[in-house]
């Protein structure tokens, strides 16, 4: 038989309820339960994340140079953010229809998925065939022609994610196929874990989301080098072992050709001296038959020097270097 309780036990039940105390004198209070899923632990740590962060951060800078050199356009390209989620939820958050590029590293397991909002692929196609981004399409289905006019942006961004992530190692990107369904990219199970990189993309004032997503049940290989690395600094391998920005830059500005100019002098005629001007006239300028040439690079005077002859050949001598404050 159950035990009956007093008028005193009710009572007590009762002011425990409306004080929020339940638990009886010396017991230890539970504390509240974190909830983790042991399915799929994060196979990426802060650190790591923070790298890869890093990286595409370096890649949507040389991106949006490339875009603006492309669409004559002010391009600024943010890392919005880098997470860790389940590829179902990826899936779910794809638009129908999509604009999604399958791509492969080779020599590797990974693959992965570039994807453009569907604005962002619409206003890349109008303005690389000449338009100004804000015409209208009736369906957002992205046909042949348009995927070849966007593939010249996706071999561009297969090459700056090559040299972003040669810090690492490099890594050969490789466009596989386009798909405009989630559905058939499949790129991993709907249960693993996906790494998502999400950019903004400005063009002009318009703002546009672009996504690289990775399998990172193949990631393995990966993050043991972004582990064991000196990642102080994020550099290209082929600039590292003591070779400075500075001698790069000055290598590349040492083969640098510029146009030598030799300005022998003005004159000003009238338009009908012009007119009336024919062959074995003569032009007198302002310069006298010994005075200085002046010798120009670009735009800029920056020598004097004599005419003369060399094998044959038109030549100047140079005589002195002109002080140029702008210079």
């Amino acid at each position: 038989m159950a035990e009956v309780l007093s008028q005193q036990e009710i009572d007590q039940l009762l002011n425990n309820m409306k004080t929020g105390t339940g638990e009886s004198e010396g017991s230890v209070s539970d504390k509240e339960a974190v909830p983790f899923d042991f399915r799929l632990p994060n196979r990426i740590s802060k650190n790591q994340l923070r790298t890869i962060r890093n990286i595409h951060e370096n890649f949507a800078e040389s991106f949006s140079s490339f875009l603006m050199s492309k669409l004559q356009s002010i391009i600024n390209i943010n890392v919005i953010s880098v997470d860790q989620i389940y590829y179902s939820e990826y899936v779910l958050s794809v638009s129908n229809p999509a604009c999604l590029f399958i791509f492969d590293i080779n020599k590797t397991d990974i693959k992965g998925i570039l994807e453009f909002s569907p604005e962002l692929a619409l206003t890349l196609i109008d303005r690389l065939l000449g338009g100004y981004g804000d015409g209208s399409k009736s369906s957002k289905v992205i046909t042949a022609i348009e995927q070849k006019v966007l593939h010249v942006v996706v071999e561009k961004i297969m090459q700056d994610l090559r040299k972003s992530w040669q810090i690492i190692d490099d890594f050969d990107y490789v466009v596989d196929r386009f798909e405009p369904d989630i559905d058939f990219a499949q790129i991993t199970s709907q249960s693993e874990s996906v790494l998502l990189i999400t950019f903004e993309i400005f063009i002009g004032e318009q703002s546009y989301l672009m996504n690289l997503c990775f399998a990172t049940f193949a990631f393995d290989t990966v993050l043991a080098k972004l582990t064991s690395q000196n990642l102080s600094t994020i550099r290209p391998v082929k600039y590292q072992g003591g070779t400075s920005a500075k001698s790069i830059i000055m290598n590349h500005l040492n083969k640098t050709k510029l146009d030598v100019k030799v300005d022998f002098g003005k004159a000003q005629i009238s338009f009908n001296q012009l007119m009336n001007m024919k062959k074995d006239d003569i032009v007198i300028i302002d310069k006298k038959v010994g005075d200085l040439a002046e010798i120009m690079i670009g735009s800029k005077h920056m020598f004097n020097g004599r005419i003369g002859n060399v094998n044959n050949h038109k030549a100047i001598k140079i005589t002195n270097k002109v002080e140029n404050k702008e210079l």
